[in-house]
């Protein structure tokens, strides 16, 4: 195991790069844990806590991008904890399996909401935009669901949440980039503390990651700030095609 430290450390920076800027950090976080002998489960569970700190690191590197969203922040933040918590007492409940056939689905979905975020919007508010209540309503609603999926387990989460918001909320999506980092935030400290309660978490690998994902979340914030709205959206739109080929690859048997 000692062995596999530098294998872990290095996915968990990037992976807290990734989240930041994109999200799908878990798709080279959570098959290094398994890579150094943690069963599924223990990995998924393991890959949630020590990823904590690289969320945390991502949401402070873009608070300037939060100025005005205090009430957006104060709506859904409430939501993506009871999503996150219960979306950890699913996994450690029912296991994975459901996911494997579930997240392909879910991050297709995802690529094509962001893709055709404009065109999607349009098509439903017509010329006069979305009432404020419809609004308010279809963003909770579209963060909950996102947030039980992420604290089920988490790989392209903030894909899912930065496509959610994206759609029902009119805004700059750099600014929209880091109300997704505090949702994430969250909704993965949420999970985390579920999963503190329970005997599947390798603690040593937890302390090597949690410091490296910090660091690659403060570095991958900081690039995020500075991205035009346009490359951030084909960005994220590329990570969840390649997140969600993945798993239909593996569902398929292909991997």
């Amino acid at each position: 195991m000692d062995g596999s430290y530098p294998l872990v450390a290095g996915a968990a920076l990037v992976a807290g790069a990734a989240n930041a800027i994109a999200g799908g950090g878990s798709l080279l976080s959570f098959p290094a844990l398994v890579a150094a002998g943690l069963p599924s489960v223990a990995a998924s569970v393991t890959n949630t806590v020590a990823l904590c700190p690289g969320y945390f690191g991502a949401t402070i590197a873009q608070r300037g991008q939060l100025v005005g969203q205090g009430k957006r922040m104060a709506m859904l933040v409430p939501v993506a904890i009871a999503g996150g918590l219960a979306g950890a007492g699913l996994l450690l409940g029912l296991g994975e399996a459901a996911f494997d056939v579930v997240v392909p689905w879910l991050l297709l979905v995802a690529a094509l909401l962001l893709g055709f975020q404009e065109r999607i919007k349009r098509a439903l508010t017509g010329d006069r935009g979305v009432v404020h209540g419809v609004r308010t309503v279809g963003v909770a609603l579209a963060v909950v669901g996102a947030s039980v999926y992420g604290g089920y387990f988490g790989a392209g989460m903030g894909v899912i949440v930065l496509a959610a918001i994206a759609v029902v909320l009119d805004d700059d999506l750099v600014r929209l980039n880091a109300l997704k980092q505090v949702v994430t935030l969250a909704v993965n400290v949420a999970a985390a503390i579920v999963f503190v309660f329970s005997s599947e978490i390798d603690w040593t690998l937890v302390g090597v990651m949690a410091a490296a994902s910090l660091v690659g979340g403060a570095i991958g914030g900081r690039i995020a700030s500075r991205v035009k709205p346009a490359v951030l959206r084909a960005v994220v739109v590329t990570v969840a095609c390649g997140v969600s080929a993945y798993y239909f690859a593996r569902w398929f048997g292909w991997l």
